[in-house]
């Protein structure tokens, strides 16, 4: 086998895009993480807690390979998906069904406004934007953005990972939680088709429930719902400090 390759760290110039390189390096062996297995049950609790029915528009913004896209698009929901990573995008477009995917910034969505709800899961964009450099708005950014795109009354749910929990369970476990950022940094190895390993740095921005709800209000959003999940068991769970991640769940005003 091949020597690992190594990924450089991320600079202030790309804060905020270290992720594409390893998207292009897994492409759509991505989905052989056990994380993305549960997308049916996520796909459906979503669709019942935004109201979706047939027709109506949605964005996937951070959407990687596409598997929500295909889920949603199952159900007779007009999805566009949206992600840094080209290759991502591509296999989006050439799926099972096949969908639009558009390749931007998550803080700079080249989508006109008036779409019925929007979805960032997964830290596919939210969540990813804290590494070296970055500016300590750009969740907001990110999240101001989204809401931009939606119409009066629009929902958007995005998926964020618990800060509670890094701090837990991660902290001295492969990962240093940065208490200051509130960002946990970890060293991994991600591979290809072909079992090519490539070096990295992941930078995971952890939140509380109370910051996600400052974010959303500072955003425009008007908050409904706060819960504690997993990975194909999204639900409506009181937060608590024993899930991995958080799903919030807000409406922008009408």
């Amino acid at each position: 086998m091949e020597p690992p390759r190594k990924l450089a760290a991320a600079t202030e110039q790309d804060s905020g895009r270290w992720f594409r390189p390893l998207a292009d390096h897994m492409q759509d062996t991505y989905l052989r993480y056990s994380f993305t297995k549960g997308t049916e049950q996520e796909v459906d609790f979503l669709v019942d807690a935004l109201g979706l029915e047939p027709g109506m528009r949605l964005l996937d913004a951070g959407c990687g390979p596409g598997r929500h896209v295909r889920a949603t698009t199952a159900r007779g929901i007009d999805v566009v998906g949206l992600d840094l990573a080209e290759s991502f995008c591509r296999s989006v477009a050439a799926g099972d069904p096949p969908a639009p995917a558009i390749v931007a910034d998550i803080r700079q969505i080249p989508v006109a406004p008036r779409l019925d709800a929007v979805i960032s899961l997964c830290q596919g964009g939210f969540g990813l934007l804290g590494g070296p450099g970055a500016p300590i708005d750009a969740d907001l950014q990110a999240l101001r953005e989204l809401a931009s795109v939606l119409r009066p009354g629009g929902r958007l749910a995005v998926s964020a990972f618990s800060a509670y929990f890094q701090v837990r369970f991660q902290a001295g476990e492969g990962g240093d939680f940065d208490a200051d950022a509130g960002v946990m940094h970890e060293r991994t190895a991600v591979k290809d088709a072909a079992g090519t390993d490539l070096e990295a740095d992941l930078w995971t921005t952890g939140f509380t429930p109370r910051e996600l709800r400052l974010l959303a209000s500072a955003a425009g959003l008007e908050v409904e719902a706060v819960w504690s999940v997993e990975p194909g068991d999204y639900a409506r769970r009181t937060p608590d400090i024993d899930h991995a991640e958080f799903l919030l769940v807000a409406r922008k005003p009408t």
